[in-house]
């Protein structure tokens, strides 16, 4: 990632965050209802926590100081922010919530390097909410102007940071609207008419729809996030984020954040691009994959894969496990072979509709679904906690897919395994997926009685 001379200052509202009272005497009354024009009366239907029965305090939040540890209390955050980060249990930040909220939090630009499950959608909604917490509308203001507008390449990527967005807004009045593909798209144009779009969490396909209809105005973007930028490049979605962003205020008048696990020389050029004297943070672990992950490759006769994988899913009862295959095709065949042998699983691939494939997620999360098979559209920013086991039932023909596929285990420092097939149709893709990850894979050869 090239490095760029960031001496202009940040683009935040006078005065300055760090320059703000304390918080014992600039204290949040978050559980007041607070009646203004920038809090208009428009539903915010996912805001609905009832009141308790006192207000609550910082010291509600006791977190103790670690050497070496940011904790949520040092960024001298919006105590209705901190509520909601202490219902969610965070107490320390991450690397890359540490190395960059620091700056975010004070208006810069920042271009970040971070892999998945490092916890960057949550570094990014914490400054965006914190901003508008902060520094609310004072003025009337059409319901359909977006303040903070988040990009993410895939459905189930938006899904999920919206999912978290609500989360972290759980104790003001801002409004979180998602605009994904594959879902019901009057429904959506009903939302943005009724609510607030204060955040709008948005694939680009559907976005670039609704801001040409005028239904969800961009011109007032007070913060951009571009996550994913890699993918959204690998997906062929950059000339559709370039359409939107010309939509949305000159880069000197707006707050740009980007990610990408990866900074191809198209990447970088377009974060030059799009930002103004970014920051620069990187949080790549010397390890490409997770340490805690257990890596083996099983090489087998191409026949040998199904009794191999269904003794696989059934030695532990419970086990919550992901399947990867590269064509829909054999992710349906899977699907039926593991119903057939009574595993209780689902399928998640591009041919499943967006609204059964959410449902089937949020199965999978709560534990009603043991098994998921899933193509590559699962491979990125779905954050499941408690998978144990990822099996690559055909290697993936792009070996940075590996990563990111057996990244779903061995999340939050819990220890995972992945197993992956090897036949004579595809192990000669061991040696780059090897190469990518930087350390040699254990290969057995598995004969099956």
């Amino acid at each position: 990632m090239e490095n760029q001379n960031s001496t202009a200052a940040p683009k935040k509202k006078s005065p300055r965050r760090y320059n703000r009272k304390t918080k014992s005497t600039h204290q949040d009354t978050v559980n007041e209802v607070v009646d203004s024009s920038a809090e208009s009366s428009a539903p915010v239907s996912q805001n609905t926590n009832d009141q308790p029965d006192r207000l609550w305090s910082i010291e509600d939040f006791s977190v103790p100081e670690v050497e070496g540890k940011v904790r949520f209390h040092d960024l001298n955050l919006p105590d209705r922010l901190l509520k909601s980060i202490a219902e969610m249990q965070f107490e320390y930040c991450s690397e890359i919530q540490a190395a960059t909220l620091p700056e975010t939090l004070q208006g810069y630009d920042v271009i970040g390097q971070a892999q998945t499950g490092t916890g960057k959608t949550a570094a990014f909604l914490i400054a965006m909410i914190s901003d508008f917490l902060d520094y609310p509308i004072e003025t009337d203001r059409n319901p359909r102007l977006a303040r903070g507008l988040i990009i993410a390449p895939t459905r189930e990527l938006a899904l999920q940071i919206a999912d978290d967005a609500i989360k972290l807004t759980a104790n003001s009045h801002l409004n979180v609207v998602s605009l994904v593909g594959g879902l019901n798209y009057d429904k959506q144009k009903h939302i943005l008419e009724t609510e607030r779009a204060d955040i709008v969490v948005a694939t680009p396909g559907r976005l670039l729809d609704f801001a040409r209809s005028k239904k969800v105005l961009l011109n007032k973007v007070e913060i951009l996030v571009l996550d994913e930028a890699d993918r959204m490049l690998s997906m062929g979605f950059i000339p559709d984020v370039k359409s939107i962003i010309r939509m949305t205020p000159h880069k000197e008048q707006r707050q740009t954040v980007l990610f990408s696990a990866t900074f191809p020389k198209d990447i970088q050029a377009l974060a030059r691009q799009w930002t103004y004297f970014p920051k620069e943070v990187s949080v790549v672990p010397e390890e490409t994959t997770n340490k805690n992950i257990e890596q083996v490759i099983y090489t087998v006769e191409a026949d040998q894969k199904w009794p191999i994988l269904e003794q696989l899913v059934k030695a532990k009862e419970n086990q919550r496990t992901i399947i990867f295959a590269n064509r829909r095709d054999e992710t349906r065949d899977l699907y039926e072979r593991l119903k057939d042998a009574d595993i209780n699983c689902a399928m998640l691939s591009g041919e499943v509709a967006q609204d059964k494939r959410v449902k089937t997620l949020n199965g999978f999360k709560n534990g009603r679904i043991q098994v998921l098979v899933a193509t590559d559209v699962a491979g990125r920013g779905i954050h499941v906690d408690g998978v144990e086991l990822v099996v690559n039932y055909s290697l993936p023909e792009d070996p940075e897919d590996y990563v990111h596929r057996i990244g779903r285990t061995g999340r939050g420092g819990e220890s995972g395994h992945s197993v992956s097939f090897a036949s004579e149709d595809d192990a000669f893709l061991i040696p780059e997926i090897e190469q990518v990850i930087g350390e040699k894979i254990r290969c057995e050869y598995v004969v099956q009685d």
